[in-house]
């Protein structure tokens, strides 16, 4: 039985945040580990952890990780600003005397590159459910908006201090997995942007959500529109080879404020494999369970009610190999709506070319 669900008068009375300190107590060290190519939620989900460890025990170590690579501007600004020192996850040796904390991930999920070593403690607030055997305390609150928003919670009950650092990080962390329409957010995530936002640092705040964008960065977006097409109230756009993953979910997020539409699925190739972004405008869209059901046996998938993403290995790299994907996936998407493949056109008209000074 986990600590989580043990339900003895003397836990039932113990805090989340008691449970879970008592859990990594009997271990020398803590290892905190998310998923690959972390977000704002996850980065900030793992700082609130190691000031939880170092308020109950200043003398344990806690090594942060970055699992793949921190690809978007704004998550690079944020690490960078805020100073998160993390370590690739591949160079961390996990021992006997080591507690390894997954925050906003959980085990086998398709969303982390390796699974070699199991959590004992998971915390999360997706609906995706992973393999939790074994895990010792477990923290799922899928009616959350934000993980951020839990490990919040912790610092409260411990009484931790929330530097401006920490506090800006949180609160970035839990707007950057709110906003947007419908919102996935409960009472809990506004009540801790409230606590978070007189705490945290304003212009650092401002310089992490207005970072400086590549030219590689509009190039995707020209791309992703010139091959946009439409399928009643689906939009279907192929990013083409892109220089960081990241960026398939921003395009995403652009074409799902398109009026006309409820679904949108952006494909971009990065490296050997090709990456999917699914969002769905509407609440109960499960778009998570959609994006499974679609890459069932190519590939992993999951995520929320709105927002889903997913990765396909490619055996090769040869174009026929890639159109061969994107037929299968666009169909099977099709299938899974109830959409007319006939249906669909290209979303915009080719325009004119101004001539160059």
């Amino acid at each position: 039985m986990n600590a989580e669900t043990q339900s003895e008068p003397s836990l039932a009375r113990q805090t989340r945040s008691e449970r879970l300190l008592a859990t990594i107590a009997p271990f020398r060290r803590v290892v905190v580990v998310s998923h690959v190519n972390p977000d704002p939620d996850s980065l900030a989900s793992m700082l609130g952890i190691e000031a939880l460890i170092h308020k109950a025990d200043p003398t344990k170590p806690v090594i942060l990780t970055v699992d793949g690579m921190i690809a978007r501007a704004e998550n690079r600004a944020m690490a960078e600003l805020l100073s998160i020192t993390l370590e690739p996850v591949a160079s961390v040796s996990v021992d006997s005397m080591t507690a390894v904390v997954m925050v906003d991930s959980q085990p086998y999920t398709g969303r982390r590159a390796s699974e070699a070593a199991m959590p004992h403690v998971v915390i999360d607030h997706h609906e995706t459910g992973g393999v939790l055997d074994g895990v010792l305390f477990r923290d799922i609150r899928a009616h959350l908006g934000a993980t951020s928003t839990m490990v919040t919670g912790y610092l409260l009950e411990q009484n931790v201090t929330v530097t401006h650092r920490l506090a800006t990080a949180l609160l970035y962390g839990i707007e950057s997995e709110t906003t947007g329409y419908p919102r996935e957010a409960s009472s809990l995530d506004d009540g801790a942007l409230v606590w978070l936002f007189p705490r945290a640092d304003k212009d650092l705040l401002a310089r992490i959500r207005n970072p400086k964008l590549p030219q590689s960065h509009f190039a995707t977006f020209q791309h992703a529109l010139i091959n946009a097409f439409g399928y009643r109230d689906l939009v279907v756009s192929w990013c083409g080879t892109v220089t960081q993953p990241d960026i398939i979910a921003e395009i995403a997020d652009f074409f799902i404020r398109f009026d006309s539409v409820n679904w949108v699925l952006v494909v971009g190739q990065f490296e050997n494999v090709l990456k999917f972004s699914l969002r769905a405008g509407l609440l109960g869209g499960h778009a998570g369970e959609v994006l499974r059901e679609v890459v069932e046996g190519l590939g992993n998938a999951g995520g929320h009610d709105r927002r889903a993403g997913g990765t396909i290995p490619l055996p090769d790299l040869k174009p026929e190999t890639v159109d061969t994907l994107l037929h299968t996936i666009r169909h099977r998407l099709l299938s899974a709506l109830s959409i007319d493949e006939q249906q669909g056109h290209r979303l915009l008209a080719v325009s004119p070319i101004v001539p160059a000074p």
